[in-house]
């Protein structure tokens, strides 16, 4: 019997409606694009590094299909917890989700055709061990494909945030804040020497940008992603007892901006690369 013929959702179940919001905004252009990269074909091993709450492993699974089987792996119990509800929820028996590192994979030597990471890398303590880690348990002409935004990310809240610190005599932040966005977004080309010393090459490499859009620097700051995924870190390249005048500063500076171009626009710009275990 084919199940999809005949399985009914309830839209009143809370538990199916917790699991709806599938495709998280700010990981989906980058998601979308890594999944256009990827080639698709039954049967395969695939390790997806730093997978969060299923994206983009479960549609993963989902497209290569039962033949093959995918692994999730990442150190935020929280996340996998959801990530393992939306497997049995979804009914996925090629799925296996592990909380780990990327810089100690728990794999056997030459255990995946694929490895794929959306914006993961960014987010590891050790690229230069992760690489070697991918390259460790992938198989000869494995495919490696990852996203990861790039150094101008949000270029035009750091030019506005530069420009308090200065005038406000804090040049300390503004090394600060050069120190932060390098340690988030290293440069592309270190990126790219450090995984042809991994052992892949490089067989292509796509540049993307997005905008997030704003009606003004208040919605900006207020807004869930930027409080859960920014606000901390940009807290810290100020000492606490300028962030107050700081941030307010900031802000009006925004809100001013926004009234003139009508609306603040962030620029997130990306790069997809496809890569291959040389060996």
């Amino acid at each position: 019997m084919k199940k999809y013929l005949h399985q009914k959702f309830d839209l009143n179940d809370p538990e199916l409606v917790s699991i709806m919001d599938e495709l998280p905004l700010w990981s989906a252009p980058f998601g979308l694009r890594l999944l256009d990269t990827i080639k698709m074909e039954p049967g395969i091993q695939a390790l997806d590094v730093g997978c969060g709450c299923g994206f983009p492993v479960l549609e993963l699974a989902q497209r290569l299909g039962a033949s093959g089987k995918v692994y999730g792996i990442d150190p935020w119990g929280a996340a996998l917890e959801r990530a393992v509800l939306k497997v049995r929820r979804y009914g996925l028996k090629n799925v296996m989700i592990i909380r780990g590192v990327g810089e100690r994979l728990p794999f056997r030597d030459r255990s995946f055709d694929l490895i794929v990471s959306n914006n993961g890398l960014n987010n590891v303590g050790d690229l230069e061990a992760t690489l070697a880690e991918c390259y460790r348990v992938s198989r000869p002409n494995a495919q490696f494909a990852f996203t990861f935004n790039l150094e101008e990310t949000m270029a035009e809240f750091y030019a506005v945030l530069r420009e308090t610190l200065v005038e406000n005599g804090l040049n300390d932040g503004v090394m600060k804040m050069q120190e932060h966005i390098r340690s988030k977004r290293k440069p592309l080309e270190e990126v790219k020497e450090a995984v042809r010393r991994a052992g892949f090459s490089l067989r292509d490499l796509r540049r993307d940008s997005f905008n997030i859009r704003f009606s003004d620097g208040s919605a900006m700051l207020h807004s869930f992603l930027i409080r859960l995924a920014f606000m901390d870190p940009w807290k810290e390249i100020i000492d606490p007892g300028d962030r107050e005048i700081i941030f307010t500063r900031v802000e009006d500076k925004l809100n001013r901006g926004a009234e003139a171009q009508g609306g603040v626009s962030l620029t997130v710009p990306f790069v997809t690369l496809d890569c291959r275990r040389n060996g």
